[in-house]
């Protein structure tokens, strides 16, 4: 048996449902612009990289974001576009939880500071899982499959790659992971997960 002292999950597609067109019409609507405009502005830019990338701070990551879309979003009015287009995947939520009565959890997300600032506002549950262990790519200056990513949370996180267990929609995350020397689960499904977590002795049998 492994002896894992982290778990550490992706949120996109993991912990929520994130549904991308949703804030996509979201913002459209505020800024009067056709939703292929915002994709393009924002997405299809690489300005939504460079703040996943730790390359804005907060101020200039809103500010930026406006410009681009022609609109001036307040703080309330981005995370409200999030907030929309997140829904919470209760059954991975209440896996975490478990987990979390046995060993330590944590999020770790390609995302930037203005979302780790807004965390609460846009995802409410998440707080009662993960406590504060909450962190964005931004943070560590690298996005997930940097390996460097992954290694610079697990220093905050006080724990070594072997010990670690993280979780991830995503192959080329996962094998990021792999490569950073932490043990990596590709989330496909709950069943599979809860199996996984359960032969590692993650869980009481």
């Amino acid at each position: 048996m492994t002896d894992i002292k982290l778990v550490l999950f992706d949120m996109n597609d993991v912990l929520c449902h994130y549904d991308k067109s949703a804030r996509i019409a979201h913002l459209a609507k505020l800024a009067g612009k056709a939703p292929a405009a915002i994709e393009k502005a924002i997405w299809g830019s690489g300005f939504e990289d460079e703040g996943d990338a730790g390359g804005l701070d907060e101020v200039a990551y809103l500010q930026g974001f406006g410009e681009r879309i022609g609109y001036p979003l307040t703080v309330q009015e981005w995370a409200t576009s999030l907030k929309v287009a997140a829904a919470p995947i209760a059954g991975t939520l209440a896996l975490a939880a478990a987990i979390g009565k046995r060993t330590r959890v944590a999020v770790l997300t390609n995302n930037n500071l203005l979302l780790r600032s807004e965390i609460d506002r846009i995802f409410p549950d998440l707080h009662s899982v993960f406590g504060s262990d909450f962190h964005v790519s931004a943070e560590f200056k690298a996005r997930k499959p940097d390996r460097e990513a992954y290694r610079r949370c697990l220093a905050i996180l006080n724990t070594v790659p072997a010990a670690a267990l993280f979780v991830d929609d995503s192959a080329v995350n996962v094998a990021g992971a792999e490569q950073a020397g932490l043990i990596a689960h590709r989330y496909t499904d709950l069943e599979t997960l809860t199996k996984r977590v359960t032969e590692l002795g993650l869980l009481s049998t």
